[in-house]
């Protein structure tokens, strides 16, 4: 029986704890610029491993102020993955920097560490290798970092983990966040992501320097620290702009819901790694490909993406919009980057990065959050194999 109403790719699952947690800091002395913005942070960084954490008001923020951090900007160019949302190319540009990108692996939808080595080969020789790369942790599976992480050393390039989908993953038995192969890495606390603090988001380092920076850059610029100020401090009320920032912090009301959610991580991993596995069973034996992640990974499954068999775009779009009909909200993430029209103006075209975009024509993302239930799951299932069976036909 089709549901009364739309199940949606993804939800958030705010609980009591969480509302009371918001409910007292409204009550404080602090709603902005208080003690839980520092105690999300430290949260964060124990979870993943990490020696600082500096919270922001959304991912992008945090993407944006990890390549001023790394010194991004006029004459640079920063490559990333062209299967992501803009965010992860438009921090480039933001510092007036150039953007490429770097095809996938279609098995798993992340940046492909050998087309990565081929691109960097010919960037030696034309001397046009990026100050930067931004991996991109597609529905929280991780990509190869260690491979990356070697190529960064070969090349000299910075490495930024864009893991907006992968906080409470890991690679290689260490926590993503935890920098171990990259300089910087990014989290977002979305309501569909993981965990939520309304709109937010993280930038973790170990590097004290890159700390440093991304709190000034992440606050106006301002410094009450008068180890780096320009002369003696006026008194306790002094501050000094040392460099351009920006407004991007926290409230006390997103860290404290995020402080909140924090303490459900690991569950909420857990549940959606349950009802991957779920998907999984049951759609080995049918002709669709699930994006699942390496033996050496641990996903935090944002999303669950399936590869339909190749098809039309008519084709691909049928079946999503049969889904939708039956009350499911089949998505698709993401519409390759170097296709968009803003980006097209930059002078990328159809058939640049062609896995990227088969990827794009078949890629279709189903309902997982922890609170679908065995019913709705079944339910889902059921029919995206009878639209299996319709394409057969």
């Amino acid at each position: 029986m089709t549901p009364k109403s739309m199940i949606p790719y993804g939800k958030q699952d705010i609980n009591d704890d969480d509302i009371n947690a918001v409910i007292d800091v409204l009550k404080s002395d602090f709603i902005t610029q208080g003690p839980k913005v520092p105690e999300f942070e430290q949260a964060i960084a124990k979870q993943c491993q990490a020696n600082f954490a500096i919270a922001t008001n959304s991912a992008t923020s945090a993407l944006h102020i990890a390549c001023l951090a790394l010194g991004v900007s006029k004459g640079d160019t920063l490559w990333t993955s062209p299967i992501s949302f803009v965010a992860s190319s438009n921090c480039a540009l933001y510092c007036g920097a150039k953007v490429d990108f770097v095809d996938i692996d279609i098995a798993t939808g992340n940046l492909s560490a050998s087309a990565l080595r081929t691109k960097l080969e010919v960037a030696k020789k034309t001397n046009t290798l990026p100050k930067a790369i931004i991996v991109v942790h597609l529905a929280g599976n991780p990509c190869d970092m260690q491979q990356i992480n070697a190529l960064s050393e070969q090349y000299n390039f910075a490495v930024i983990e864009d893991a907006s989908h992968a906080v409470g993953a890991s690679y290689k038995n260490s926590m993503v966040g935890s920098c171990l192969y990259s300089d910087i890495t990014i989290f977002s606390f979305h309501p569909v992501k993981i965990i939520t603090s309304a709109e937010g988001g993280m930038a973790l380092t170990n590097c004290p320097e890159l700390e440093n920076k991304m709190r000034l850059f992440r606050s106006h610029g301002i410094t009450s620290d008068e180890a780096q100020m320009t002369e003696k401090s006026h008194g306790p009320w002094y501050y000094q702009q040392i460099t351009l920032g920006f407004n991007y912090r926290m409230t006390e009301l997103q860290a404290a819901l995020g402080v909140s959610q924090s303490q459900r991580l690991t569950d909420f991993v857990e549940k959606r790694n349950e009802l991957a596995k779920i998907y999984d069973r049951a759609f080995a034996d049918t002709s669709i490909v699930c994006l699942t992640p390496n033996s050496d990974n641990y996903s935090a499954y944002h999303l669950y993406i399936v590869l339909l068999p190749t098809m039309s775009k008519a084709l691909h779009k049928n079946v999503i919009s049969s889904l939708r009909d039956k009350n499911i909200c089949a998505h698709v993430h993401y519409i390759p980057i170097h296709l968009q029209p803003y980006y097209q103006k930059l002078g990328f075209k159809q058939g640049d990065f062609p896995f990227a975009e088969e990827y794009y024509q078949r890629a279709i993302s189903l309902p997982l959050y922890p609170k679908l239930t065995l019913d709705e799951q079944g339910y889902i299932i059921d029919s995206v194999k009878a639209e299996l069976t319709t394409l057969a036909q």
